[in-house]
C-alpha cells in the first residue's frame, strides 16, 4: 500500500490537511442546502474536479458518543442508511485502521452502489475529536462494484461551550463517485445525502 510504510507520517499529514480545510475563510463557501438543523457549503476541490462540502450542524449528544457512531466500528453499520457493508481490513491501532466498505445505489440508481478502501484515523482535536479519512489504492475489486475515491475528508466534533451535553459536528467531503455519472447529479446527491446523515444519526442517538 502506497503512502502507508510510516502510518504515523501518513496519519500526521491527514490530520493537518483537515485542520486546513477547518481554518479556510467563510467568504470562499458557497451554500449548497440549508435547513432548519444543518447546512451545507461547497467550493471547487483543490484535489480533483468536484467539490469540497463542508456540513454542520449541533448534535444532541456528547462528542465520544458522536465519533464512536461515525467512526469504523460497530455503531456505523446501524445507522447509516447508504452503507451497505463494512470490513476492518488492517489495524493498526485502537483509533487507525483500513476499512473497505459498500453504499447503496442513490438517485434511483443513477448512481450505482459503491466500493470505496479507506485509511481511517481519530484523534483529539482542541476539546474535542477529529475523525478523518483517505482512499487507498487497494489493488483486490470486486466486479459488482464502481470503486470510488474519498480524497482527504473528516468530522470534526466539538461540545457546545454552553452546553457540554450537545455537539457542534463539522464535515468536510469530497468524493469522487468515478463511473460514468455526471457532476452535476454527484454534486445534487452529496448535499442531500450530507443533509440525511446528520438526521439519522441525530435520530439514532436520540434512541440511545
Amino acid at each position: 500500500m502506497e503512502g502507508l510504510s510510516d502510518v504515523a507520517a501518513f496519519a500526521t499529514r491527514l490530520k493537518n490537511t483537515l485542520i486546513q480545510y477547518h481554518s479556510i475563510e467563510e467568504d470562499k463557501w458557497r451554500v449548497a442546502k440549508k435547513m432548519k438543523d444543518v447546512t451545507i457549503w461547497r467550493k471547487p476541490s483543490e484535489e480533483f474536479n468536484g467539490y469540497l462540502f463542508k456540513a454542520q450542524g449541533i448534535i444532541d449528544d456528547t462528542v465520544n458518543s458522536v465519533i464512536d457512531h461515525i467512526r469504523p466500528g460497530p455503531c456505523r453499520l446501524d445507522w447509516d442508511s447508504l452503507m451497505t457493508s463494512m470490513d476492518i481490513l488492517e489495524q493498526f491501532e485502537e483509533n487507525c485502521c483500513v476499512m473497505r466498505y459498500t453504499t447503496a445505489g442513490q438517485l434511483w440508481n443513477v448512481i450505482s452502489p459503491r466500493e470505496f478502501v479507506d485509511f481511517s484515523y481519530t484523534v483529539g482535536y482542541r476539546e474535542g475529536l477529529l475523525s478523518c479519512g483517505i482512499s487507498l489504492d487497494w489493488n483486490e475489486k470486486r466486479p459488482e462494484f464502481v470503486r470510488g475515491y474519498n480524497h482527504p475528508c473528516g468530522w470534526f466534533c466539538v461540545p457546545l461551550k454552553d452546553n457540554p451535553s450537545q455537539s457542534l459536528l463539522t464535515g468536510y467531503i469530497q468524493t469522487d463517485l468515478r463511473g460514468m455519472i455526471p457532476q452535476s447529479a454527484v454534486d445534487t446527491a452529496m448535499a442531500s445525502t450530507l443533509v440525511n446523515f446528520y438526521g439519522d444519526l441525530q435520530k439514532t442517538l436520540l434512541k440511545a
